[in-house]
């Protein structure tokens, strides 16, 4: 290896990556195995099995398809991901559009805006959106009531679009940066072509703008995808309700694990069952991303 001039050994090469490597086998290695050893299991927080627990093989993942509750907080997990892969890229796609080769202090408000909802808490976000739409006593509903409409309790009436539009408002600067650094990459002189020979902003956007950023559009899925089908947020706004209408799987497996007769086995079993979802999506992704 060859690096300013010095030669480099493959062990010494080897010495600058295991500081990552550990971190990484670690806090995430590890544990996914451990997840999956525990998910072979009857374990338990509570009860007999907390202590001497057995091994049951995959009785835990039979019982999780087999629960209606599980089959339809997946169903709902493929819309909430759907859902804030659209509004986030889409947004964050639209406002790099917006912003790109812009100056001045609009730019600077809406891009510090977008970043800065990104790096809020999340927690602070979700008590912020749960005042806002309170049918009592949220800012949405005190606004419409003003103007003459009967107050909604939206997180009865839109469940799911609720948490959706929280995830794409929490997380679209990601989206809008990543999109903007692609979009100085592309060579100005493609676009002043198209404009010399009168293409439209549609036939720019088609033709010459997404097809060279189609790497960084297919990194950006990948990665909301992953983070999207783990996030937990949603649960401080909705608990998963109402009736299990924003259950979505990290929440139902919060739920079968931590609360009731904790069945910390078939918890294990269900974020097992999440990780090779990621992996399958994650290798989707990128069998796409070679064929670019």
């Amino acid at each position: 290896m060859f690096e300013g001039g010095i030669i480099l050994s493959k062990k010494r090469a080897f010495l600058f990556i295991l500081p990552a490597l550990a971190f990484v086998t670690v806090f995430l290695i590890f544990p996914a195995i451990w997840a999956i050893y525990i998910g072979l299991t009857n374990e338990s927080l509570t009860g007999i099995f907390g202590l001497n627990h057995q091994f049951v093989w995959f009785d835990n993942f039979i019982k999780a398809f087999k629960d209606p509750w599980f089959r339809s907080s997946l169903q709902i997990s493929f819309k909430f991901v759907f859902g804030s892969l659209v509004g986030q890229a889409g947004l964050g796609l639209l406002l790099a559009l917006l912003l790109n080769n812009k100056k001045g202090i609009i730019k600077e408000l809406v891009s510090n805006i977008v970043i800065i909802a990104w790096i809020i808490p999340g927690v602070v976000v979700a008590y912020l959106w749960v005042a806002f739409l309170d049918k009592d006593f949220g800012l949405l509903n005190s606004i419409l009531e003003i103007l003459g409409f009967a107050r909604v309790n939206w997180f009865h009436t839109l469940p799911v679009g609720v948490i959706i539009i929280f995830n794409t408002w929490r997380g679209t600067a990601f989206s809008m940066l990543l999109f903007m650094a692609a979009l100085q990459s592309i060579p100005p002189s493609y676009l002043e072509t198209a404009d010399v020979i009168g293409a439209s902003g549609w036939c720019k956007l088609r033709d010459i703008i997404l097809p060279l950023i189609k790497p960084q559009i297919l990194t950006d899925l990948i990665l909301l995808t992953l983070w999207t089908f783990n996030v937990f947020t949603p649960f401080i706004l909705t608990k998963g309700g109402p009736a299990h209408m924003t259950e979505i799987l990290p929440i139902y497996t919060y739920r079968v694990a931590f609360m009731g007769t904790c069945r910390i086995g078939q918890g294990a079993a269900i974020s097992t069952i999440i990780l090779l979802i990621n992996l399958t999506l994650a290798l989707i992704y990128l069998k796409m991303l070679k064929r670019k």
